[in-house]
């Protein structure tokens, strides 16, 4: 909203200092530091809240050491993580971008979700909280909405380069590169990153292509099981990252860090134009929100780090990992998140094969037994006897070197 005053001041009465507004930069520090100030001032205001309401988080006897003194901390502090990220967006963002829209839409969708499954275990005293069919169900509902838009809307493209003849009636563009004429036109397009692949670009409509004529007509199909999958896996992936003190913050605050740097370089024509990355119209607004996103999470972590005052709750973790999965499918980086991820994927497959093992080795020796000491895997180290701050800095740190190899594979061709 503050874009839109400052823009009108600035091109009507030409005021010292309001066209700073227009820069993607200042506006991404602006909502950083609004974002930091919004989850440490008046996040500790929700947690005495919270205390006094004794929203307190119920904790199973699991036999890690200093469990069970964690019992009663104020829990639902994801709404400190949401407030952080819509207030800063909605004051410096183009709030009619598309992208922006999306992810707005994704991070209240998600978080109400959060929220009924915190409000059913801790004032309805169902451990369980809201059923598995729901929460799926939700996280599906979302990913249609996401890839309808993203199939169907005219102002949802990407620039590519063509050749002549075109459509007569086809806008284009002619810039030089090096001593090149180029011409480029934006398109609706189902492509994406990818890396390790000649030209680093993958086109979900083809993928179908072995079928033969009329491959085409299933495209969406194809994309909206891919963006089904994403957001269902990273979302829950982030909600099983959430065991131990400020580990899913932490980790959530370095992908947001990479993600923005991604979406400033694929949303800016002449920086992706010269390391041959995909360019994205109108994206670069998303570098506001990824801003916001960070600066929520490390407000966050001022009182989610060891020792905790609050924990997210499903609230908080649901919601982040889907922002995370949803930002990047936006940028079209999504086939990146194994590696980006790599912390919640892990995470989530120690579960599925700690599972797995002890339903396969029950059923063929009468007896379950175990890969993990515990699951998922950070309550392994826990119990081999590491200190969960120690677990939660080397998970920061592997997470720090998966960043770096993201940004990497974009140069492997």
């Amino acid at each position: 909203m503050l874009y839109y005053l400052f823009t009108y001041l600035y091109k009507n009465y030409s005021i010292p200092g309001t066209g700073v507004f227009q820069y993607i930069t200042f506006r991404m520090a602006m909502a950083v530091i609004a974002s930091l100030i919004v989850t440490t001032v008046y996040g500790r205001r929700l947690i005495d809240y919270l205390r006094y309401k004794q929203v307190g988080e119920t904790v199973r006897n699991l036999g890690l050491e200093g469990q069970m003194q964690k019992a009663g901390t104020p829990t639902m502090g994801g709404i400190i993580i949401i407030m952080g990220i819509l207030i800063p967006t909605l004051l410096f963002a183009k709030i009619d971008n598309i992208y922006i829209i999306m992810m707005l839409i994704t991070t209240v969708w998600l978080g109400i979700i959060g929220f009924l499954d915190d409000y059913i275990k801790v004032f309805k005293k169902n451990k369980e909280g809201l059923a598995g069919r729901f929460k799926i169900t939700g996280q599906v509902g979302l990913a249609l909405i996401i890839g309808f838009i993203m199939y169907n809307n005219k102002n949802i493209t990407i620039r590519q380069e063509v050749k002549l003849p075109v459509q007569y009636d086809a806008k284009i563009d002619f810039h030089m590169k090096g001593n090149k004429p180029i011409l480029t036109q934006d398109v609706k397009s189902t492509k994406t990153t990818l890396p390790f692949y000649k030209n680093n670009e993958f086109d979900y409509g083809k993928v179908l292509k072995f079928l033969g004529t009329g491959y085409e007509r299933y495209t969406l199909v194809v994309f909206l099981f891919f963006v089904i999958l994403i957001i269902t896996a990273i979302s829950n992936g982030a909600n099983i990252t959430d065991g131990i003190d400020g580990l899913a913050t932490g980790t959530s605050a370095i992908i947001g860090i990479t993600l923005a740097i991604l979406a400033y370089v694929s949303g800016n024509y002449i920086i992706s134009d010269y390391l041959n990355i995909m360019y994205i119209p109108n994206s670069g607004e998303l570098v506001i929100f990824a801003g916001a996103f960070v600066g929520a999470c490390v407000g966050f972590l001022w009182y989610n780090a060891y020792p905790a005052q609050v924990f997210m709750g499903d609230t908080g973790s649901l919601t982040i990992g889907g922002i995370i999965a949803v930002f990047a499918i936006l940028i079209r980086k999504e086939l990146l998140l194994p590696l980006l991820c790599g912390i919640f994927l892990v995470e989530n497959v120690s579960v599925m094969m700690q599972v797995g093992w002890f339903k396969y080795t029950r059923k063929k020796y009468g007896e379950g037994r175990r890969i993990f000491l515990m699951s998922p895997l950070h309550h392994h180290y826990q119990k081999k006897g590491f200190h969960e701050a120690k677990i939660v800095t080397r998970f920061w740190i592997l997470g720090i070197m998966l960043a770096i190899l993201t940004f990497i594979t974009l140069k492997l061709r």
